[in-house]
């Protein structure tokens, strides 16, 4: 068998692994959907749409309701999303200590928007941890579960993919990341996660889980990532 080589950059997601933000978006989108006639619960917009463009859930939304949304859906949500940004938005607890630590390189991969992936890190103090090196999904063709975000980014901080580990908290990003050759390590430190997320991210081909930033910063420090590790701390 073949032996993996050690990881020299982590990529890491924005929304649920950097800052605590899918509570906020999930429970805002809900609102919205269901104000406009689409009756759907927080956790259903968790299970579904977590780690998601906005684009692609719209375009999954519009394929099951049979309709088109309002033309200004995605910019009350934004707006909404935004502002409670600016009031509740929290960094993950242990995050910005985990960064300060880690001696890898390291850069940012996410769904969201460049203006609002930026908004979200600077207001969390974090953005200085990661600029110049912070990739939306919007500098590709495809997003989530697709491999090429990751990619991309890889090739920009000039690293092979089998060297680069992939922090990730939702199913979408797991499997993106292990399209594109990756370790996966998922992580379900942000409020969104219930309590079989760490198994569903196993199952999506994590290769191991890490409850909190404390345990995160432990599997970083070895030079590989061990799938003999399914639950950090476990």
């Amino acid at each position: 068998m073949k032996q993996r080589k050690s990881h020299e950059l982590v990529i890491f997601d924005c929304d649920g692994v950097l800052i605590d933000s899918e509570t906020l978006a999930s429970r805002i989108d809900a609102e919205e959907l269901t104000r406009i006639g689409y009756p759907t619960s927080y956790s259903d917009v968790v299970l579904r749409f977590t780690g998601l463009s906005s684009a692609t859930m719209r375009k999954m939304v519009e394929e099951d309701w049979g309709r088109p949304l309002p033309s200004d859906f995605d910019t009350v949500v934004q707006s909404r999303i935004k502002e409670s940004y600016r009031s509740e938005l929290q960094p993950i607890i242990g995050i910005d200590q985990l960064l300060r630590q880690l001696s890898l390189q390291r850069c940012v991969a996410s769904s969201s928007a460049p203006d609002k992936l930026r908004l979200g890190l600077e207001l969390t103090g974090l953005w200085q941890h990661f600029d110049p090196h912070v990739f939306s999904s919007a500098l590709v063709k495809a997003g989530k579960p697709a491999p090429d975000l990751f990619l991309f980014a890889a090739a920009r901080m000039n690293v092979e993919p089998e060297c680069c580990v992939v922090v990730e908290d939702s199913i979408a990003g797991v499997r993106a990341g292990v399209a594109a050759g990756m370790t996966v390590i998922g992580f379900t430190a942000g409020g969104h996660c219930l309590d079989d997320h760490g198994q569903r991210l196993l199952s999506a081909g994590a290769t191991v889980v890490a409850r909190s930033a404390e345990e995160l910063s432990g599997l970083l420090m070895r030079s590989e990532v061990q799938p003999s590790y399914k639950m950090a701390g476990g």
